[in-house]
């Protein structure tokens, strides 16, 4: 039989926002799509990750959300 340890905080790390690229990484040409369009839907998926994240955290420590 084996025995499970309970979860431990890390194992729901919290997620770490993308990095922007430098102003000059885009190269002016009118790429479809441009390395923004790139960084902005990473920036919504984040955005996303780290609501359901504060969430169950929430929910954890049993602390309201405003």
């Amino acid at each position: 039989m084996t025995e499970t340890s309970p979860p431990r905080q890390d194992d729901d790390p919290e997620p770490l926002p993308p990095i922007a690229p430098e102003p000059e990484a885009c190269c002016g040409s009118g790429c479809d799509p441009c390395i923004f369009d790139f960084y902005s839907e990473e920036l919504q998926e984040y955005r996303l990750k780290h609501a359901q994240w504060l969430l169950r955290q929430s929910e954890k420590t049993g602390t309201k959300l405003i």
